[in-house]
């Protein structure tokens, strides 16, 4: 229920925020009035003992949030994708947020485990360790399967997560509910709009079935991808709160000492990083969008190894065009045609001129490619792209911006394994690529072959639908004028598959 029972949970929010100052770092992220401000101060400060004091090394944001607890841990991971909402600032510190916590003891895993999976422990696993590793929903453990001797990795959801879960989600909708009503000029950043999406997002990762299938669908779209690696899913050993994959050994991409003592090639590694994500964005539309330095591990043999599939991002086909067209027209620095591929999108009001658009656009580039090699940056670039665009009207697309900042942590690993990578130059033959397979002419007939595919299936329905225009045409004006439209809908559904047939005909021919 979100109602005033929430108020309670609300004041201790409210006061770890104000104890560890994160309260005024949150209100000039959403740019909250000067009034909102000082009766957020008056109500707080003499309550601000009843709040979590957290860690003190760390920022104030994060600090407070980590002091929380796991829903609070989770929606500043969730925030940190958004910095349309919370800022850039506020969002690179929220990238940093440490998702580790204290783990639950082994046996209360067990116990999870046998529930789940209906048996003994004996009976599913020879080995099963302390925990290696502790986050916010989930905590993994090393087994080792009794009837093939395999080494595996078992996550298992917290105890009592969903609860907990559901009681804190209650408290955001209410806290929601009040800053809009509080403060009319945070209605821009849709508070409650962004508690929904963290919920649907929390949903899925609550149910390890749906993480498995993740797993198992980005495994299956990169199975060809040379150097790169995604653990197989158990599904015998998984369920709604136990998740099992292949165990995978390799170093943490982070530790840069350990990779150059194993005599990795960094450069190749920082190369394959970012190519493999463009790959996996442009060509499949499914990709990583957590693939920060704890998500990757460097096997032995230099393959790049993914984790955790809670949060992937999808794009649909014409937005992968889009998006590829507006990379390849800045590494051509073809701002016109960069402008133009806005406008044909959408993205930008018809009523904005393009000419000065593509100015501001080249504003952008320029600068950029008039950077050394180690200086220049995609993700600044894509900053600056999203600065413009707001400026020129476009409205927020949170694919986009999901995309964006997946970019922006990507190429940071990619730095970190080699500090002299071009950005630029690694990205253009995977852009290329793209472009040639979906924007030329082989494209052209593949989509007009799938458009009369998908349209000749209307074919034995021709008949009925026909029949029951017929019908309506004795019907009164209301209904006439329904006709119309549904005479109109058939012409149009058969002419339109007679020009897809043809022009697919004529394509096939010429090719």
């Amino acid at each position: 229920m979100r109602g005033p029972h929430n108020i309670w949970r609300l004041m201790r929010t409210g006061a770890t925020m104000e104890r560890t100052g994160a309260m005024k770092q949150a209100m000039d992220a959403m740019e909250a009035p000067r009034g909102l401000r000082i009766l957020a101060r008056t109500l707080l400060w003499p309550f601000q003992w009843l709040g979590y004091k957290g860690d003190a090394s760390q920022p104030p944001v994060t600090r407070a949030l980590t002091a929380l607890g796991p829903a609070y841990i989770k929606f500043g991971q969730i925030l940190s994708t958004r910095p349309d909402v919370v800022g850039a600032d506020l969002a690179t510190q929220l990238q940093i947020l440490q998702d580790k916590l204290p783990p639950f003891p082994r046996d209360v895993a067990i116990k999870t485990v046998e529930s789940e999976l209906g048996q003994p422990m004996a009976e599913l696993f020879s080995e099963f360790s302390e925990p290696v590793a502790a986050a916010s929903i989930a905590q993994v453990h090393k087994a080792v399967r009794s009837d093939t001797g395999q080494p595996v990795a078992v996550k298992v959801l917290r105890p009592g997560i969903e609860r907990a879960f559901r009681t804190d989600i209650d408290a955001f909708y209410f806290i929601a509910w009040m800053i809009e009503k509080l403060s009319p000029a945070s209605r821009r950043l849709r508070p409650s709009d962004v508690v929904a999406h963290f919920e649907g997002v929390v949903q899925g990762e609550l149910d390890l079935r749906l993480e498995s299938a993740s797993a198992s669908e980005f495994a299956a779209n990169t199975a060809n991808d040379e150097g790169f690696n995604v653990p197989a899913v158990d599904w015998a050993l998984s369920s709604r709160r136990v998740m099992t994959l292949e165990w995978v050994e390799g170093i943490t991409a982070s530790d840069i000492d350990q990779i150059i003592a194993a005599g990795h090639d960094r450069a190749l590694l920082g190369q394959r990083v970012l190519r493999m994500f463009l790959s996996h964005a442009l060509r499949d539309g499914y990709f990583h969008a957590d693939m920060h330095h704890g998500n990757l591990k460097i096997a032995p043999n230099g393959d790049i190894i993914a984790l955790d599939f809670g949060i992937m991002g999808a794009l649909d086909e014409y937005t992968r065009r889009v998006y590829a067209e507006i990379l390849y027209g800045f590494i051509k620095k073809d701002y016109k045609r960069v402008a133009e591929v806005h406008f044909e999108a959408g993205y930008v009001p018809a009523d904005r001129d393009v000419d000065e658009f593509a100015r501001a656009l080249r504003a952008v580039g320029d600068p950029i490619f008039g950077m050394d090699a180690s200086r220049i940056s995609m993700a600044r670039l894509l900053s600056y792209l999203f600065e413009v665009t707001e400026r020129f009207g476009m409205q927020t697309r949170t694919e986009l911006i999901l995309l964006q900042r997946t970019m922006v942590v990507v190429e940071g690993v990619s730095r970190s394994l080699d500090p002299h990578i071009n950005i630029w130059e690694v990205s253009k033959p995977v852009v290329e690529d793209y472009i040639k397979s979906s924007i030329g002419p082989k494209a052209l007939t593949r989509d007009l072959w799938r458009t009369a595919m998908v349209l000749s299936r209307f074919g034995p329905r021709l008949p009925q639908i026909a029949e029951s225009l017929l019908i309506s045409q004795t019907q009164g004006a209301q209904a006439q004028d329904d006709a119309g439209r549904r005479w109109h809908a058939l012409w149009l559904l058969l002419g339109g598959a007679g020009s897809a047939a043809i022009g697919a005909l004529v394509v096939l021919l010429l090719s």
